[in-house]
């Protein structure tokens, strides 16, 4: 397979002339106090240079890297060599019906985010100026919240972290429930099982943080429609600030009944790679938040258009999905934008790849003012990383 695709006869210095794709395996960490576990994570840097050597880089993750990297590097490398880098809405259209002609989700999805991040980042640089201001420049902050409840961690542990982060001022914590209840259904590993644990997690937590603290809960569509609802109403007395992504596919009537009848606020829309289901969900009345995913979505191209569909149906926007570092310039960028996820284990594996992140302020974190992304691939992590193969792991929790 080649592994880089070079050469454009355009004389343009925003002709594109070299596209590269690489899928990376990160050994991360999971270290909150005094608890500390190993995970690891998956996902795909990408590389696009112009003519005068100006270098942007695109990121996608949460998919099969491998293939994503075939696709990238075999079929969307040739179509982008000699294109335009400042024509993103028609480099993302065209993408479109290279990859998803009939309306396909899935890999295209993932590879044209990666492009659209790339070529975002590509624009700052070239005006000099970060993503979020050309995006809109809202806000220099955006405020995060904490996903740190992992199926790695018991109860005690889970307990013990939860009250470490808020001594240390967190006021907004999410946990995993579900624990892949659909997906390891036949085991055997009853559900109702699994969401009598999940009742006793989320009492664990909240007994931990006290009031004060929002807690977050995400099943990952790990659940039915049945149970879901069941563990909504053991647990609506814990104050929950959004159930995210309770059903199997976020199926849009099933989670508009969901919606109709859960005792808290419903989060989803992290994995949705067209825009008619952001539609869908919305006019639906499916959910309270909406979570594009910059990393998975399309891009910021397609996040904006996301973002305006929420803001038409008077939704609010969320990231969900992790990836901070390339969802705050959404969220900063746009009048309508809200909070940044800040996956502890995703946060690990980001700065294993890109040098010179933003450093978060507790729940606080300022965009970066130098221009594009703000920040640079580690090209050599990237190239040692790529060639390990063997520690890969994919997830996000």
């Amino acid at each position: 397979m080649k592994t880089a695709v070079e050469g454009s006869t355009a004389s343009s210095r925003d002709s594109i002339a070299r596209v590269q794709a690489t899928p990376v395996y990160v050994d991360c960490s999971l270290d909150i106090g005094p608890i500390s576990k190993p995970a690891r994570l998956s996902g795909l840097v990408l590389e696009i240079e112009t003519a005068d050597g100006l270098l942007g880089h695109g990121f996608t993750a949460i998919t099969d890297e491998e293939i994503v990297a075939a696709a990238l590097n075999e079929v969307v490398a040739p179509h982008l060599l000699g294109k335009d880098a400042m024509a993103r809405e028609h480099i993302s259209e065209a993408l479109y019906w290279l990859l998803s002609p009939r309306g396909q989700t899935g890999y295209a999805s993932h590879a044209i985010s990666a492009v659209d991040i790339a070529l975002w980042d590509i624009a700052g640089k070239r005006l000099g100026q970060p993503v979020w201001r050309l995006l809109g420049g809202a806000r220099p902050v955006v405020t995060t919240y904490t996903t740190f409840g992992f199926g790695a961690l018991d109860r005690d542990e889970l307990a013990a972290a939860a009250r470490h982060l808020a001594s240390k001022g967190h006021r907004r914590l999410k946990m995993v429930v579900g624990q892949h209840a659909l997906a390891r259904r036949d085991e055997p590993r009853p559900l109702d099982a699994v969401i009598a644990e999940d009742e006793r997690r989320i009492r664990a937590v909240r007994e931990a943080i006290g009031a004060e603290v929002e807690l977050y809960i995400d099943a990952n569509c790990s659940l039915d429609a049945f149970h879901a609802l069941r563990l909504a109403q053991r647990v609506a007395d814990c104050d929950i600030g959004f159930f995210e992504e309770p059903l199997r596919g976020n199926d849009t009537q099933r989670l508009a009944d969901f919606r109709r009848q859960a005792p808290m606020p419903v989060a989803a829309g992290q994995n949705e790679g067209q825009l008619f289901r952001y539609r869908d969900l919305l006019a639906a009345g499916a959910l309270d938040i909406l979570q594009p995913n910059v990393c998975i979505g399309g891009g910021y191209s397609a996040g904006v258009k996301a973002a305006a569909l929420a803001q038409a149906h008077g939704i609010t926007i969320d990231n969900g999905g992790a990836f901070p570092f390339h969802n705050m310039h959404l969220h900063a960028g746009l009048a309508n934008g809200g909070l940044v996820e800040w996956h502890l284990v995703s946060v690990s594996m980001c700065q294993q790849l890109f040098k010179q992140l933003p450093q978060r302020e507790v729940d606080a974190l300022p965009l970066p003012t130098q221009p594009g992304l703000g920040y640079e691939l580690d090209l050599d992590a990237v190239r040692e990383i790529g060639r390990r193969p063997a520690s890969r792991g994919k997830g996000k929790g």
